[in-house]
């Protein structure tokens, strides 16, 4: 049969398929699956107060209910979790999935310089489903990239996600950050200054700022991380403000990496969303920034960290030096964070995790910096506002993920415990749901049944 004939064929089975005669009627396929949770207690990540014998009803991956001791329609499956607290799923709002320094390299710019040069985007891209895993298993369901993901990386790790490919959180990315020239590397010889443009796209000017911009989003950026200054160059106002107006009319949010007071200022005049780290902050910004409704990302990390620098990393006293610059760093980003909370400025929880802990995975060491700020005397609640419903409205996604309440994807993590009391609780994950999805099941591991001894 020749080409032709077979295509005629093929043709006539696509007509009658289409108009149901070349098979039997088949059965109604059944509607999306109904299924309860059951908790001790749950944080909606909203109210101070958490909801006693609550139950949450989902159909398929959307939340229809949540309250007390709610009725549970025949049919549905229930799983009953026990003496946990259930919570919306956990947000990082600075994350860096396709990067893993490990410390004691030569330092940590030369690391992020060597992995640069020597681990392609494709290879980037696999690191971060692992980097993406791990974070889902502590209960980390969405994440903001902000960089550092190789040229589009990241969009390539987001799109396999949301195709099941892999496993990973939901992923808002910003592709390559913009910045003044150089990036976010110390002075590098010419020859191999080309390594700049596999991270960062370089501006000088509105025009070449917008054109960034509209590059970003025709590639499939979900929001737009700037380096408002390097260190030694700096972007101006004037570029700033083209970057925010030509996002936000595309609906992107801005996120702006700042060092210096000067650049800090301009990113506030410019009405970025959030302020990165937050390294410098002078008060004059405060006010500005709350009528703005500018969020801080502060990304301080936990004391505890400090003191747990591995052997390979030197000798007793090289650590002891390097333990007392992380406490002072830490105590310094706690200080900031209190004045910008006092001033009524509001947090969004990011982990800025990009280096690989010893003895701990990615998603362990993530959610202990998001939680840090609780060592800065930030009540618990509020804590745990910033990597929820406060972290979800920054993403723009708050009508999606952030809190429990009826119409939200159905994002669910319990601890034991309850870390409205004890943010500590945040580490002992029991159960994490994912888009309606369940990706962890503590009580799935307790009634394994033992393996027999071998022979």
């Amino acid at each position: 049969m020749t080409f032709g004939s077979w295509r005629a064929v093929w043709l006539v089975v696509g007509v009658l398929l289409s108009s149901g005669l070349a098979a039997p009627a088949r059965a109604q396929a059944p509607g999306p699956a109904k299924v309860a949770v059951r908790a001790a207690r749950l944080f909606d990540g909203k109210n101070a107060k958490p909801l006693s014998n609550a139950v949450v009803l989902l159909e398929g991956n959307r939340i229809q209910a949540v309250g007390s001791n709610l009725a549970i329609p025949e049919g549905t499956r229930v799983l009953d979790l026990g003496d946990v607290t259930l919570m919306p799923g956990l947000i990082d709002t600075h994350s860096h999935l396709l990067l893993n320094v490990e410390m004691g390299n030569g330092g940590e710019g030369s690391s992020m310089e060597l992995i640069i040069a020597r681990m392609s985007t494709a290879e980037r891209a696999l690191l971060g489903a692992k980097m993406g895993r791990e974070l889902l298993e502590a209960g980390v369901t969405t994440v903001r990239d902000v960089g550092n993901s190789g040229v589009n990386g990241d969009l390539a790790l987001r799109n396999a996600i949301q195709r099941g490919w892999v496993e990973g959180p939901r992923i808002s990315a910003c592709t390559r950050a913009l910045a003044a020239h150089g990036g976010q590397f110390g002075v590098i010889q010419q020859p191999v200054q080309g390594l700049i443009e596999q991270e960062y796209v370089t501006v000088t000017g509105v025009d070449e700022a917008r054109r960034a911009v509209r590059q970003a989003v025709y590639d499939g950026a979900d929001c737009i991380k700037v380096i408002v200054d390097n260190g030694y160059n700096f972007l101006s106002v004037e570029e700033l403000k083209v970057i925010v107006e030509e996002a936000h009319r595309m609906k992107r949010p801005v996120a702006a990496h700042t060092t210096k007071d000067e650049s800090i200022r301009a990113a506030v005049e410019a009405g970025v969303d959030s302020i990165e780290h937050g390294y410098s902050m002078p008060d004059d910004v405060l006010t500005p920034m709350v009528r703005k409704r500018i969020f801080l990302v502060p990304t301080v990390g936990p004391l505890e960290v400090c003191d747990e620098f591995p052997p390979e990393l030197g000798d007793a006293e090289t650590r002891r030096a390097m333990a007392e610059r992380c406490r002072k760093l830490a105590v310094k980003g706690y200080e900031r964070t209190r004045r910008a909370l006092a001033a009524g400025v509001r947090l969004a929880a990011g982990s800025d995790m990009y280096f690989a802990v010893p003895g701990m995975t990615r998603g362990e060491t993530t959610v202990r910096a998001l939680s840090a700020s609780g060592e800065a005397g930030v009540p618990p609640v509020d804590v745990l506002r910033s990597m929820t419903a406060n972290a979800a409205e920054l993403l723009r996604m708050q009508d999606q993920v952030g809190t429990l309440e009826a119409g939200k994807l159905a994002d669910l993590v319990a601890v034991k415990g309850d870390p409205l009391k004890d943010l500590k609780a945040l580490r002992q994950v029991r159960f994490v749901m994912k888009d309606g999805q369940v990706v962890v099941d503590a009580r799935e591991a307790q009634r394994a049944p033992v393996a027999a001894p071998p022979r």
